[in-house]
């Protein structure tokens, strides 16, 4: 329920890390430092988009004030939504390919339903801030003055 929209996008790494070192906790190294890089990089992308968002927006970070930027900043959209889905794990993305691998693997694996269960809902929680970031940013109605 933050709305401030550096700290969203900033708390949002928790989760990733979450699954970072639940494949660490597989063993699987390589497939960390795989999610590692693939986040930074659209994270990195996530925060110029945002930068450009804050400044065009008359040097705001309250997400509350933005609303129908689409318009204003078509490709920033653009940018903004590759990242938000790449992030969330969508197929054919980068991030689909490290998450979905971790994903695979944590079920072949004999853990219990209460850890899989957790694996699932920090999923969740990824696509819902997504969600949020974007529909309050691009969808919803203008609430600047």
């Amino acid at each position: 329920f933050e709305y401030d929209l550096k700290k969203i996008i900033a708390l949002s790494t928790l989760s990733q890390l979450g699954m970072m070192m639940f494949s660490i906790s597989l063993g699987l190294y390589e497939l960390a430092f795989f999610h590692l890089l693939t986040h930074a990089l659209f994270k990195a992308l996530l925060f110029l988009c945002v930068g450009i968002l804050i400044h065009g927006a008359g040097n705001t970070q309250d997400i509350r004030s933005f609303g129908g930027l689409s318009l204003n900043f078509p490709l920033v959209t653009v940018c903004m939504n590759l990242a938000n889905l790449s992030l969330c794990g969508v197929p054919f993305l980068a991030g689909f390919y490290s998450k979905d691998l971790i994903v695979e693997l944590a079920c072949q694996y004999s853990w219990g339903i209460f850890v899989l269960l957790m694996m699932f809902i920090c999923l969740s929680l990824t696509v819902l801030y997504s969600v949020r970031l974007t529909y309050l940013s691009f969808v919803g109605p203008y609430g600047g003055g």
